[in-house]
């Protein structure tokens, strides 16, 4: 890789740290994906600087990702990572032209995202052992997981402070350290009050005090792999036979709120989409079960 595209590349994933503010994982692969086309545009192609790329390189590059097996959403994520990198050498004057302007993305079959019943969340929810400070720590975990659909990295990264039982909201900081405010219901404040007064000191670390709102068995923040072992015992727990995953219980927020009236907007709002038409795959789900009701108890379907 020649210097001047060396530092191309650089300055872009800074940009994306600094001012998009991406979260790490979304950084990574905006970075493995950009290393990976400049790799067949400098070397495999062998072009020489950026105002030689046109369309058909970019496509050749891609038709190699779907030769290698890569799904339509990867790929998809490939252009998406292409087009922004383009955007940013135009807008930083270092090559005179776009060559993604007319780049298609390929057609993606939506899979609907996979939901509890009402029936399972609450069989979720009594599987904690809460005569013990764990089980009471993970019954309130849950609690707020469903209670706000919040992403399982927002859950991990809540400090006592950002909860405010008596005023019944919690704040949180999302995709891009934006913040937004979750109402939360009745069960969740009850559990997370009896976790923090009863459990949590119990958990904390003999060491010093944290700041975290979940801890683990040894006083640190518990994290993202522990809380997915967790599910998983609970799930076996409650008898749910399908996989479950602390997105399966954001995906349930989200759908039972619509089916029960909610507005889209407040729903967008709660799970912190930038984007609407990402919250409307929920209102599918919600016709899709409200049809698979239908056939089940009407007479004549």
């Amino acid at each position: 890789m020649n210097p001047e595209v060396r530092d191309a590349v650089e300055e872009y994933i800074h940009f994306l740290r600094v001012e998009r503010q991406l979260a790490q994982n979304t950084l990574t692969s905006y970075d493995k994906d950009i290393r990976a086309y400049i790799h067949s545009i400098f070397e495999k192609q062998q072009l020489a600087t950026f105002d030689e790329i046109e369309r058909y390189h970019i496509l050749q590059h891609l038709k190699v990702l779907q030769e290698d097996g890569k799904t339509a959403r990867t790929i998809s994520r490939h252009i998406s990572s292409i087009r922004s990198f383009h955007q940013f050498l135009l807008r930083e004057k270092r090559c005179q032209q776009d060559p993604t302007v007319h780049l298609e993305m390929p057609k993606l079959e939506q899979k609907l995202p996979q939901i509890l019943s009402i029936e399972e969340v609450d069989r979720l929810m009594e599987a904690p052992n809460t005569q013990k400070p764990a089980g009471k720590r993970d019954r309130a975990m849950l609690e707020l997981l469903y209670a706000t659909g919040m992403r399982i990295s927002e859950c991990i990264e809540l400090n006592v402070e950002d909860v405010h039982l008596s005023m019944g909201f919690i704040r949180v900081f999302g995709k891009g350290g934006k913040e937004r405010i979750i109402p939360l219901g009745r069960a969740a404040i009850e559990t997370c009050t009896v976790y923090i007064n009863q459990a949590r000191r119990e958990l904390e670390s003999t060491k010093g005090r944290s700041e975290a709102l979940f801890l683990n068995q040894r006083g640190n923040r518990l994290t993202r792999q522990g809380v997915w072992k967790l599910l998983k015992g609970y799930a076996q727990k409650a008898h749910i036979q399908h996989e479950l995953t602390p997105h399966i219980l954001r995906h349930s927020f989200a759908t039972h709120l619509i089916e029960n009236g909610a507005d889209l907007r407040a729903v967008q709002e709660l799970l912190g989409h930038a984007d609407i038409s990402t919250t409307q795959i929920y209102t599918h789900v919600s016709k899709t079960r409200l049809s698979d009701v239908y056939k089940q108890y009407h007479p004549r379907a």
